[in-house]
């Protein structure tokens, strides 16, 4: 049997990262359960009405998580960001849900989600720059 072919690429089609994914759900459901996967997203949008920021995030296996979360700096001090968390965990209790996660590697964003209850569950340091990730949870009451 010839040996399996590995490539390193910064380069994949739609179609072969479609392909990818496809057979890991597939071996994920078989292997978990169907995960009842449903997109979240919440629009942000100026006083103009122009889409600014928002939330974009997904629920699945009973957890929120919270992908992107992005509040421009002109609308910031308001409480945008603590509204939008609010709103996506009260559809996210709709639709079953016991927590919420999200990552960051912003102090002020980090500051922010403590606020909103989330607590640091893991970090990696030693970034580029100096930075570091930090994953939080908070689960529902």
């Amino acid at each position: 049997m010839p040996s399996p072919k590995l490539k390193v690429t910064t380069v994949l089609s739609k179609k072969d990262r479609k392909q990818i994914a496809d057979r890991l759900i597939a071996y994920n459901i078989e292997h978990f359960g169907d995960s009842d996967r449903q997109k979240l997203a919440i629009r942000l949008r100026d006083y103009a009405g122009v889409l600014s920021g928002g939330l974009v995030g997904y629920t699945a296996r009973g957890w929120l998580y919270v992908e992107m979360l992005f509040v421009p700096e002109e609308m910031r001090g308001q409480g945008l960001a603590g509204q939008l968390l609010q709103m996506a965990e009260d559809e996210a209790k709709r639709r079953g849900c016991v927590g919420a996660y999200i990552d960051t590697m912003n102090p002020l964003a980090l500051d922010v989600y403590k606020r909103q209850g989330y607590q640091p569950v893991g970090s990696l340091e030693e970034m580029t720059g100096g930075h570091s990730l930090t994953w939080l949870k908070k689960r529902f009451s």
